[in-house]
């Protein structure tokens, strides 16, 4: 059976102004690090999203993938109906803490890197995502 967490966890009470937990929107479903991409596709075209933040067997964020990535993966010559998300994903983020402005977000973008990025607490826990644009 394939787990699938959809709550959110609920963000920084009182935000600090100027920092992404003010402009985070909430993170979206979680899914579990063994899911097989295959898997992943069908729970984005079920809850009608484009990311899905992935998370370790304690809970803890471990990535986020979206569509277009998991659409690559698959079309892969290294792809088989047993590949999963772990697989893909190396825990490395990037992420960001709440407190971060969005100067300090964009300046922890790897180069040329647009879209969502995970908003975790101090124990890698997912709160939110802000999206980054150039």
């Amino acid at each position: 059976m394939t787990l699938v967490q959809t709550q959110t966890r609920p963000a920084i009470a009182h935000p600090v102004p100027g920092t992404v937990a003010g402009v985070m929107d909430a993170a979206g479903p979680q899914v579990w690090y063994d899911m097989t991409v295959e898997v992943a596709l069908s729970v984005m075209a079920a809850a009608h999203t484009e990311h899905l933040v992935v998370c370790d067997e304690d809970g803890l964020c471990v990535g986020l993938v979206t569509r277009a990535r998991l659409t690559a993966v698959q079309d892969g010559s290294g792809y088989t109906d047993r590949t999963r998300l772990g697989d893909i994903t190396d825990g490395s983020g990037p992420f960001l803490s709440p407190l971060a402005t969005r100067a300090e977000a964009e300046d922890a973008m790897p180069c040329g890197r647009l879209g969502p990025v995970l908003v975790v607490d101090e124990h890698g826990s997912a709160l939110g995502l802000v999206a980054l644009s150039r």
